[in-house]
């Protein structure tokens, strides 16, 4: 029997690349380290930032990132692979999230679930070929007492049954929020202040 053996001293990516991370999206993580004791607790918002740039979380992405908070990349690393919500490898332009807590387990999530992967054609983690969706579930989308839940973007859609999914799925703005997005990310100034946003 053999071993797989990972190299874990030649990078994984060109170095002389041009960077991903651009001015911009660079002074909008900085703008993130006041908040906290260390820089490495801006990692979070600063992954979520990059990602919603950049559309996933490569090598490359990730070394930038350490380098702008100055801590080493291996904590980068071991945050970006733990949590569910970033994506390591390309993902479709929407991700649809489907609830498979308990509470949207009983009240049919299953079989919305099967019917998102008859419809999309693809299974758990996957994206589908045209890189317009990818399909994941998710442990709790926090609607339990409207369930069965499934998240398209940042858009919730609740009391979801099967044959609703298709509907849902040809919605151009499935994935659109009814109310004002939050100025966490974009109220922000390049001097670190917020920004009046809209009542």
């Amino acid at each position: 029997m053999s071993w797989k053996t990972l190299d874990r001293h030649t990078p994984q990516f060109d170095s002389e690349a041009p960077p991903l991370i651009g001015a911009a999206l660079k002074q909008k993580i900085l703008n993130f380290v006041p908040r906290y004791e260390t820089s490495l607790a801006a990692l979070l918002p600063a992954l979520h930032m990059a990602q919603e740039t950049l559309g996933y979380l490569s090598d490359q992405a990730l070394v930038e990132i350490a380098r702008i908070l100055d801590i080493p990349p291996s904590r980068v690393l071991d945050t970006a692979s733990f949590y569910t919500h970033y994506w390591r490898k390309p993902r479709g332009r929407k991700v649809v999230m489907v609830c498979r807590s308990i509470s949207c387990e009983v009240t049919g999530g299953r079989e919305v679930l099967a019917e998102c992967k008859r419809l999309l054609g693809i299974d758990e983690h996957e994206t589908t070929p045209d890189g317009e969706y990818s399909l994941v579930t998710e442990e709790c989308l926090a609607g339990c007492d409207h369930g069965p839940c499934m998240l398209v973007g940042e858009k919730l859609h609740k009391h979801v049954r099967p044959e609703q999914v298709k509907d849902i799925l040809a919605d151009p703005n499935n994935d659109r929020i009814d109310g004002p997005r939050s100025s966490l990310y974009d109220g922000l100034k390049t001097d670190g202040k917020k920004t009046e946003t809209a009542e």
